[in-house]
């Protein structure tokens, strides 16, 4: 027996069966994970090397040249591009894209490290990236004010990041905009003359009173105790108390030459939300998780969060990703009242029982297409509603034609 012959013979199973699919797709609606864009991992890892000072012809001879010569050991490489700029190398490699893009990146992570020895010691920064479309970030927040110093704003967006990772679903929160806290060691050098005090002398007590080194084991009957010197400092008052030499019985300490107080690195850049001075907090969300979850989560850590901020500091919402889903998701929607209207006013003159057929073979189909993408483990995003769209649209065509080619065989006596 054919399946159309056995479906009509057996409305009641059909009917049945019509009305589980639909309440599988609803079902399905209700827990698929919702995202702007689909997981993607390419297998692109991104070489970046930060050498503050050195220009383009030394940034290739010294940093890029070394690390494609070791990269290009690797197997199936497609291709390899690399950029020196003033203080940045970057180098881009692209492999074959049957290929494991973890395996690929920790392979690029293993010849970077290797060869790291070669590399200029005072390099900023070196480190490899991986290619994802879940690397994106889904929420931006800003601390603003106008006020307050980066070391208080930098001490608060911490606590917020720390905050943010702890909610299920979130891969990494990251402070941004703002320049390192450092604490600043002003040399009196008429006082340190008069001392006889070395500048080399006051880093080598600086440096040595913050080493935290072992000291190994003292055995004391059956039980062992491992030893070590503790010098990490904890306040500036610690530092300005570093004893820096002797002279004459008495001890020269570093406030006795130098100031010591808190400072900021070099401002490289500088963060504004709506023209106002800011640092920015951003977080991303792992693999295969609904984004409105993620962000409600956040959102409630926000309020705790807003309510203990100091006066003269407030948090701002920037970028949101669901709105943009939201948007797309109600757009289908649309296109899905849209085909409904279409199909009722084109099919009436055949009648009400044709239209109605062909009306249930939308929901029906989008339903069957949800829940094959919610049990093979995708989520719904742009990609899959534009594709949804398209389908709707050759679901009416198709269920037109169908109907008109049936009503034409009944005419002829069928």
């Amino acid at each position: 027996m054919r399946i159309w012959k056995f479906s009509v013979e057996r409305w009641q199973f059909t009917l049945v069966l019509f009305g589980l699919l639909i309440a599988v797709g609803v079902s399905s609606l209700q827990n698929i994970p919702r995202s702007e864009d689909p997981e993607f991992h390419a297998p692109i890892p991104t070489v970046v090397a930060v050498y503050p000072g050195a220009d383009p012809v030394d940034i290739e001879r010294l940093v890029v040249d070394p690390i494609e010569d070791a990269i290009n050991e690797l197997d199936d490489i497609k291709r390899m591009d690399s950029r020196s700029l003033d203080g940045v190398g970057v180098v881009r490699i692209e492999f074959q894209w049957h290929t494991d893009p973890d395996e690929k990146y920790d392979e690029v992570v293993r010849e970077v490290n290797r060869i790291r020895a070669q590399l200029p010691a005072d390099l900023a920064a070196l480190e490899v990236r991986k290619a994802s479309s879940g690397l994106v970030n889904i929420a931006q927040f800003a601390l603003v004010s106008e006020d307050a110093s980066y070391r208080e704003l930098k001490d608060l967006g911490e606590k917020l990041r720390d905050s943010i990772e702890t909610v299920p679903g979130v891969r990494r929160s990251e402070v941004w905009a703002y320049p390192m806290p450092e604490i600043r060691v002003a040399v009196d050098l008429e006082r340190m003359g008069r001392a006889g005090i070395t500048l080399g002398q006051v880093e080598a007590a600086i440096r040595g009173e913050n080493a935290s080194i072992p000291g190994g084991a003292v055995d004391v009957g059956l039980r062992k105790y491992n030893l070590k010197t503790s010098g990490s400092y904890d306040s500036l008052e610690e530092i300005a108390e570093t004893v820096v030499a002797s002279r004459s019985g008495r001890n020269v300490r570093l406030r006795d030459i130098a100031s010591v107080a808190w400072n900021s690195s070099e401002e490289r850049y500088t963060g504004r939300f709506k023209a106002e001075r800011a640092i920015f907090i951003t977080a991303n969300a792992k693999d295969r998780v609904d984004v409105f979850a993620v962000r409600n989560g956040i959102y409630e850590r926000l309020e705790a969060f807003e309510r203990q901020l100091p006066a003269g500091v407030r948090l701002e919402r920037g970028f949101d990703q669901t709105r943009n889903v939201e948007r797309r998701l109600n757009r289908l929607g649309v296109d899905f009242a849209i085909a409904i209207g279409l199909v009722l006013l084109t099919l009436l003159p055949l009648g009400l029982r044709a239209a109605l057929v062909v009306m249930i073979s939308i929901p029906l189909s989008l339903a069957i297409g949800l829940a094959m993408l919610y049990f093979t483990g995708f989520s719904l995003n742009q990609l899959s509603i534009a594709g949804f769209v398209l389908a709707l649209g050759l679901l009416v065509d198709d269920s037109i034609v169908v109907v008109e080619n049936i009503s034409r065989y009944l005419r002829a006596g069928y």
